[in-house]
C-alpha cells in the first residue's frame, strides 16, 4: 500500500510457545538458524575449480533463557527427556510482537527436544536475577508468518 512504513520489528518484544507446556516470559532466544553443507568436487578431466554441490541442511541449537520462578511445566520436559531418557519432541514457536501487541512473525520448530540445560548460578553479592538455560536441538525450522 502507497505512503504505508515498514519498520524492521523490534528484537525485545516477543513470546514462545512451547507445545502443551505453560512458562513465563523468555529473557532471550538465541542460535536459530540453518546452514546447507558444501560439498566440493572435482573429476579428473575438470578445470583446476572444483565444483560445489549442495549437502545436508544443518541447524544450529536453539538457546532459551528464562527467569527462574516456581514454574515447573519446563523443567519436567527437561528432567524427562534428559534424565529419564524419554525423548518427546515437541513444536516450538517464537513470534515477535509490534508496538500494539500484535503477532507480526513467526518461527515454528520442528521435533525439537532438550539437548542441554544449565541451572542458574548463584552469587551472594549479585543482584541479577537467576537465569536457566535450555539448548534444544531440532529437525528444522519455518517461518509461518
Amino acid at each position: 500500500m502507497a505512503g504505508e512504513r515498514n519498520d524492521p520489528y523490534r528484537k525485545f518484544r516477543f513470546r514462545v510457545e512451547v507445545e502443551g507446556i505453560e512458562q513465563a516470559g523468555f529473557s532471550e532466544v538465541s542460535g536459530f538458524d540453518a546452514s546447507l553443507d558444501v560439498i566440493e568436487y572435482r573429476e579428473g578431466t575438470d578445470v583446476i575449480t572444483p565444483r560445489k554441490l549442495p549437502g545436508l541442511a544443518k541447524y544450529g541449537n536453539i538457546s532459551l533463557k528464562w527467569g527462574a520462578t516456581e514454574t515447573m511445566d519446563l523443567f519436567e520436559w527437561i528432567q524427562d527427556c534428559v534424565v529419564e531418557g524419554n525423548v518427546e519432541r515437541k513444536t516450538v514457536t517464537i513470534i515477535a510482537i509490534d508496538e500494539e501487541g500484535e503477532d507480526v512473525a513467526t518461527w515454528q520448530v520442528i521435533e525439537a527436544w532438550p539437548a542441554k540445560y544449565t541451572a542458574p548460578d548463584f552469587n551472594a553479592t549479585a543482584s541479577e536475577v537467576a537465569i536457566e538455560l535450555l539448548e534444544l536441538a531440532h529437525e528444522g525450522m519455518l517461518r509461518t508468518q
